[in-house]
C-alpha cells in the first residue's frame, strides 16, 4: 500500500506507532514502509515530536498524607498479626480459624484502603488532568500550523533533516535527525527545486539542531523537491545557483489534515 495516498490512515498509524499501541506485524510493516517512503517517515517523526512535547506537560502527582497514614496502619496491623501467630496465643484447634479470620479481615481492610487510595488519588488526578487538558488545548490552538513536510535523506536513504513549513508564522523549521556535521569552513544551504527553472535558495543553515528560516507559502507551494548542498562558509550569494554537492534531498509533501 502507498500510504501517502491515504493521509487519514497514515496519520492514525503514525500516531499509534508513536504511542506504542501499534504492535507485532503491523508495527514491523509500518517500519518497513517508513524506511521506503519519505512521507511515512515524516509522519512518524512528527507524531513522536508531538508525544514528546505532551509528556513534558505532565506534573508529578503526590497522594494526600492521609493515604500514607492508612498504608502504614495496614502494614503495622500485618506485623501485629504475624507476632500473634508466632506467639501461639490461641489453642491449636482455634489457630486455623483465627488465622483465617485475620486473613479475611486483613484482605477486607486492604481492599477498603486500596479503594480509598484510588478514590483520593483519582479525584486529584482528574482535577489535574482537566487543568492539563485545558492547557494543552490552549497550546494546540497556538501551535504551528504545519502545512508542508519533507524528510531529506542522503544517498543511502538515511533521513538527515526533517523540514516543516509553519503557514501561520511563515517559517521553515528544520530539525537535524542524522549525525552529519559540516566542517567549520562550510555551510549547508537549502534549495527549492521547482518543476521548471533552476534551484532557488531558501536560506543558509546554521549549526543548531533546530533551525528556522523565514519563508512565505509562495516559496514552497507547488515545489516538488527540496535539497541541501554543501557550500563555502556563508552560502552562495543571492542570484547564484548551488556550487557544492547535493548532500540531502527529499519530496515536499503538502499535508491534507
Amino acid at each position: 500500500m502507498h500510504l501517502p495516498q491515504h493521509p487519514e490512515l497514515l496519520d492514525k498509524l503514525a500516531a499509534s506507532y508513536a504511542l506504542g499501541t501499534l504492535r507485532g506485524g503491523a508495527r514491523r510493516r509500518f517500519e518497513t514502509l517508513a524506511r521506503e517512503q519519505a512521507p511515512v517517515r515524516a509522519a512518524a517523526l512528527i507524531w513522536q515530536a508531538r508525544i514528546g512535547s505532551v509528556a513534558e506537560l505532565q506534573t508529578q502527582i503526590l497522594p494526600e498524607p492521609v493515604v500514607w497514614t492508612r498504608i502504614d496502619n495496614l502494614v503495622q496491623a500485618d506485623v501485629q498479626r504475624q507476632a500473634m501467630r508466632d506467639a501461639h496465643v490461641a489453642p491449636p484447634a482455634a489457630v486455623g480459624w483465627l488465622r483465617s479470620l485475620f486473613v479475611w479481615r486483613g484482605a477486607a481492610a486492604a481492599g477498603v484502603a486500596a479503594a480509598i487510595v484510588a478514590m483520593v488519588v483519582g479525584v486529584d488526578q482528574r482535577a489535574q488532568l482537566g487543568t492539563q487538558i485545558a492547557s494543552l488545548q490552549t497550546q494546540l490552538q497556538a501551535a504551528p500550523q504545519i502545512k508542508y513536510v519533507a524528510v531529506l535523506a542522503d544517498g543511502k536513504a538515511d533521513p538527515s533533516m526533517l523540514v516543516t513549513f509553519d503557514a501561520s508564522n511563515n517559517k521553515l523549521l528544520l530539525q537535524r535527525v542524522g549525525g552529519y556535521q559540516e566542517a567549520s569552513d562550510k555551510s549547508l544551504q537549502l534549495w527549492a527545486l521547482p518543476p521548471k527553472g533552476g534551484p532557488r535558495s531558501l536560506g543558509v543553515l546554521g549549526t543548531d539542531k533546530l533551525l528556522r528560516l523565514t519563508a512565505g507559502e509562495g516559496d514552497v507551494h507547488a515545489i516538488p523537491t527540496l535539497a541541501i548542498t554543501l557550500e563555502p562558509k556563508g552560502g552562495v550569494p543571492v542570484g547564484f545557483g548551488p556550487t557544492g554537492p547535493v548532500l540531502f534531498k527529499g519530496a515536499l509533501i503538502q499535508k491534507m489534515l
